[in-house]
């Protein structure tokens, strides 16, 4: 396997997978990911994790939860498809194999040894600066930035040293060759934050010192000695005072570099003298007051500052969308570094894209540059070629900083590009200018909108911290209305600053109004609209049709095929027009494409809204209605398709979609390669057009979306949303008169009741959704069948064990007289497991076994999966343990294919029963943990009572201290769920555990598995 993942510590833990970043957000996870990241490859014990995480003051349930941090980083690196062995479980903790990820810590000490190596040799010198130069270069600011506590602490103090004497050693290595200007641009700030670095200010006095500045050295000496003896009573060392007697004798001292910057063997290039007179250029335009935010991007751009000379020629491109803050970033940066160009600073706007202007040609770019150096209007040339050669004459051996803004293209300014020396140019471009990559070594910044934090703290700089802390809710909401973009926050931000009178919450209540808002961040014609109007202009006809018909959609994210379909194209055509759309800046890429997902794509929310304002300029009311039904219609037949995958043939009514894309088979077989992650990855995209279709029945009916997208709810556990959608799809269907509707939405309301364990306002919604199939003169059975086995559900849970199997026996009989293979097999399950509870174990198998086989039979990965678990359960009842956990392990297997969460984590549960009783509790305990941990991550609190349960067994059956605790705390979740039978249940397993405590026995294994399985 190649080195897909890289973890960068120095600097904020960064993760990558194949160049995307991999998010870890949750401070804890961070923290254990740190520690075992600082001993790759060994074993990292429990106990210093705790430390690490809670700093000396960790709670009881500590360990079980630096457990779940573990469980979650397996997951998350599993998700972005890295290796599953990264992280192991090793006695006492867990270690993390460096054997297939690149870890920047490793790569320094590596690259730290060789260069030593190389510079320890004098005709090697050369290699050990590349080899210094790559090791500083891994630095991206503090080590481990906002991590700390145990190790980490000392890591980071250990870090922070060896940046010093890398650095150091680098100097001295330059100084050998005779580098002594780039000594000075290393050196400088580092003495200046460590004055009592000795060694690093002896190097930058004989830097100065060889580049003919005595006194700039004299002045380091006596601050040093002056730091020394005010902080630490004591004099300059020998290597110090030794420099100092170097520099007062005018001596180079043994062994000391020439004056000359190159070295002996290379040759500087003349510098063309500047005319007579001619001045030092100083053009940069004052950087603007609220500027906030972009360290990523400044410190990206402070790597181009001038050292050594190389030859090739620092170029950065900050490319963006119109207001995202390109020129105020080039303007605050040139600021900020204008120190190290002593030979001017040109800022030239070259008009690439004006309402009015044409582009500037690149003669007059050159005739202002040329005039701006100091060439007189005789002296320059009337050729292109011949005024560019002059350009980068006067240029020559001098450092400048050139800013070029609002570039068209790269022929723009190709040449205005210097030759050799230490210039840097700088461009800002809504372009890309990819075409300069391939000749120039130039560094892209592609510019985003602001981070909410950047964004809020630009806010209170123009109107005033207090200001923003009288309405913090106001101004988050403000910031996020204005989509972040630092032109529109600016407008709005003036409006309130000019207007003191105004609240945050005035200025919001207008901006929330999304017909007008563009009105209020465009004054005078101009902001936000404008700049957006000069990019949508040069956009060619279909490119920006599909443009205007994706602001039409309520979708935050989409792929290709949603740009087929409201285009009514092929998806390559539409691929094609989406890309033309990011590189204008009007779309921009949300997630890369990975294995069967395609790339997904963002339409920031104020280009949306400008798009939705030129669609109702341009396009006609027929038109745009016609490309969100086909939308709608093309993502309803996809979602039945991965819902036949998932769940087999026949489990739903057809739908009736009134207009689709028909997608090539090839298509459709790569984009639902994986179902469940083809639905993840649509998950905002269905409750967006849910909530359309529900509020325009035209489109078609939102419940039949809903209903196909369950798998996605259940297996993923999102609650919340199916309650929403379904509710917003039953008063949908209810409105438009829609029984059949109505009724498969409250089937589906009842089903998510079941899921939450409420069964009496399951029982409720499911008579309700009966009585909307009572009297249809349409065949319904299939639906009929499925609220019959649901009903039998609720009667189970009640403890009503015949009334839940005539329920069953009859949806057995509806599914008979329909075309529902899928769900048959989930009846029959259910009539099993009932028959087991009645004490019928060897009719319970058999049902099981058949259920299987109907499972296999319909294509139901997910039935079959559900159906071996409980013939599990069947195990476990007829005693027949050792079958029970290969039938656990099998549908672990089943589950973690699906990527079904809440199904792994039944079977991990079961897996772990099976596992104490037969006498293995401490893999029983390690297998119920990680049950545990996947249960709370899909919040279902009935099986984490169950687990709960589980793991006190296993604890009671080695005399664990934990058992009691664990057992009355599931007592009380079950008897809060009103689940009578496992009150019960727990209740008099409870009492054999205090009894064996009491007598000093350790209960036995078959005790509380017999206590447990009577009702």
């Amino acid at each position: 396997m190649t080195e897909r993942l890289r973890f960068s510590l120095l600097g904020p833990l960064e993760i990558e997978v194949d160049g995307r970043p991999v998010r870890v957000s949750n401070g804890r996870q961070r923290a254990v990911l740190a520690m075992l990241l600082i001993s790759p490859d060994r074993v990292v014990s429990v106990d210093a994790l705790t430390e690490t995480v809670w700093q000396g003051t960790p709670p009881a349930t500590a360990r079980n939860q630096i457990a779940i941090c573990v469980t979650s980083l397996r997951k998350t690196f599993r998700a972005a498809g890295a290796d599953d062995g990264l992280i192991e479980t090793c006695h006492p903790g867990y270690i993390l194999s460096s054997r297939n990820c690149r870890i920047d810590l490793k790569e320094l000490g590596e690259l730290i040894g060789r260069a030593r190596l190389a510079a320890a040799h004098d005709d090697r010198s050369q290699e050990a600066t590349g080899l210094f130069e790559q090791a500083l270069g891994l630095w991206r600011g503090q080590a481990l930035d906002g991590l700390g506590g145990g190790r980490i602490d000392d890591t980071v103090t250990e870090l922070n040293e060896l940046w010093l004497d890398v650095n150091e050693e680098y100097a001295a290595l330059q100084l050998r060759l005779g580098w002594h200007r780039p000594v000075i641009a290393r050196l400088t700030p580092l003495v200046r934050e460590h004055p009592l670095r000795e060694q690093a200010r002896a190097h930058l006095m004989q830097a100065h010192h060889l580049a003919g500045r005595r006194a700039e050295a004299l002045q380091l000496y006596r601050l040093g000695r002056e730091a020394l003896v005010e902080e630490l009573g004591v004099e300059p060392g020998p290597a110090l005072r030794e420099i100092h007697r170097q520099v007062l004798q005018e001596e180079d001292g043994p062994g000391a570099a020439p004056r000359s910057e190159a070295p002996a063997t290379a040759t500087a290039p003349a510098a063309v003298a500047l005319p007579a007179g001619a001045s030092v250029p100083a053009q940069l335009p004052l950087p603007a007051a609220a500027f906030t935010g972009r360290e990523p991007e400044l410190a990206t751009l402070d790597k181009l500052l001038p050292g050594q000379d190389d030859g090739v020629l620092a170029v950065a491109v900050v490319s963006g969308v119109s207001g995202v803050g390109k020129s105020a970033l080039a303007v605050h940066w040139a600021n900020r570094a204008a120190r190290h160009f002593p030979d001017g600073q040109l800022f030239i706007d070259v008009h690439g894209y004006r309402e009015d202007d044409q582009p500037l040609s690149p003669m007059t770019v050159l005739d202002q540059a040329l005039r701006a150096l100091g060439v007189s209007s005789a002296q320059i040339p009337a050729g292109l070629p011949e005024r560019s050669a002059l350009y980068r004459s006067v240029l020559s051996g001098r450092r400048l900083l050139i800013v070029l803004d609002d570039v068209r293209s790269s022929t723009q300014i190709r040449p205005l590009l210097p030759g050799r020396g230490q210039c840097v140019v700088l461009v800002t471009s809504r372009d890309q200018l990819d075409e300069l990559a391939g000749d120039y070594a130039a560094v892209h910044i592609p510019l985003k909108v602001l981070t909410p934090d950047e964004a809020d703290r630009m806010l209170a700089a123009v109107i005033g911290a207090d200001r923003v802390a009288t309405d913090p809710v106001s101004a988050a909401r403000l910031v996020e209305l204005c989509g972040r973009l630092p032109l529109a926050l600016r407008i709005a931000a003036g409006r309130l600053a000019t207007r003191p009178h105004w609240t945050l919450h005035q200025l919001t209540s207008r901006l929330e109004d999304r017909f007008s808002r563009l009105d209020v961040l465009s004054p005078n014609d101009g902001g936000v609209r404008a700049g957006f109007q000069l990019s949508y202009r040069e956009l060619p006809p279909e490119a920006a049709q599909l443009y205007r018909r994706l602001g039409l959609l309520p979708v935050t994210t989409f792929t290709g095929w949603m740009g087929a379909a409201v285009l009514d194209v092929g998806v390559h055509r539409a691929e094609d027009l989406i890309e033309q759309l990011v590189d204008a800046q009007l779309l921009e890429v949300s997630t890369p494409g990975t294995g069967t997902l395609q790339s997904r794509f963002r339409i920031q929310e104020l280009l949306r809204l400008f798009a939705w304002e030129r669609a109702h300029v341009e396009d006609g009311e027929q038109d745009r209605e016609a490309a969100v039904a086909r939308a709608f219609g093309t993502l309803l037949t996809l979602a039945d398709e991965a819902h036949r995958r998932l769940y087999g043939k026949g489990t739903l009514m057809p739908y009736r979609a009134g207009h689709a894309v028909a997608l090539p088979g090839t298509t459709v077989a790569r984009l639902l390669g994986d179902p469940i992650e083809w639905f993840e990855s649509e998950r905002t995209t269905v409750l967006g057009l849910t909530g359309h279709a529900a509020q325009n029945p035209a489109l078609g009916h939102a419940w039949e979306l809903i209903a196909r997208t369950v798998p996605l709810f259940e297996t993923r556990n999102y609650l919340d949303d199916w309650e929403q959608a379904a509710r917003v799809s039953l008063g949908a269907a209810r409105a438009a008169g829609d029984g059949l509707g109505a009724a498969v939405m409250l089937r589906s309301l009842g089903t998510l009741a079941i899921t939450r364990r409420r069964y009496g306002d399951a029982e409720e919604l499911l008579s309700q959704a009966m009585e909307q199939l009572d009297g249809r003169s349409t065949d319904t059975s299939g639906e009929r069948a499925l609220v019959l086995r649901n009903l039998a559900l609720c009667a189970r849970f009640k403890g009503d064990l015949d009334g839940a199997a005539r329920l069953c026996r009859s949806a057995l009989d509806h599914f008979e007289h329909s075309d529902d293979l899928a769900e048959r097999p989930h009846a029959l399950g259910l009539l099993a497991q009932i028959e087991l509870e009645r004490g019928d174990t060897e009719a319970g198998i058999a049902l099981t076994r058949e259920a299987i086989r109907s499972s296999e039979a319909a294509g139901s990965v997910r039935g079959r999966a559900q159906n071996i678990y409980r013939l599990a359960e069947a195990y476990l009842r007829a005693g027949e343990v050792r079958s029970a956990e290969d039938s656990c392990r099998e549908v672990v297997s089943l589950t973690r294919v699906q990527g079904d969460r809440l199904g792994e984590a039944y079977a991990l549960r079961a897996l772990g029963e099976t596992q104490w009783r037969q006498d293995r509790p401490y893999e029983a305990e390690a297998t119920l943990k990680e049950a545990l941990a996947v249960a709370e991550e899909v919040a279902d609190r009935f099986l984490q009572a169950r687990t709960e349960v589980d793991l006190a067994c296993a604890e009671a059956t080695r005399r664990g201290a934990g058992a009691v605790g664990r057992l009355r705390r599931a007592r009380e979740v079950f008897r809060g769920m009103d689940a009578g039978s496992w009150e019960r249940r727990v209740g008099r397993a409870l009492e054999k555990v205090v009894a064996g405590e009491r007598e000093g026995v350790v209960v036995e294994a078959t005790v509380l598995a017999r206590e447990l399985a009577a009702r």
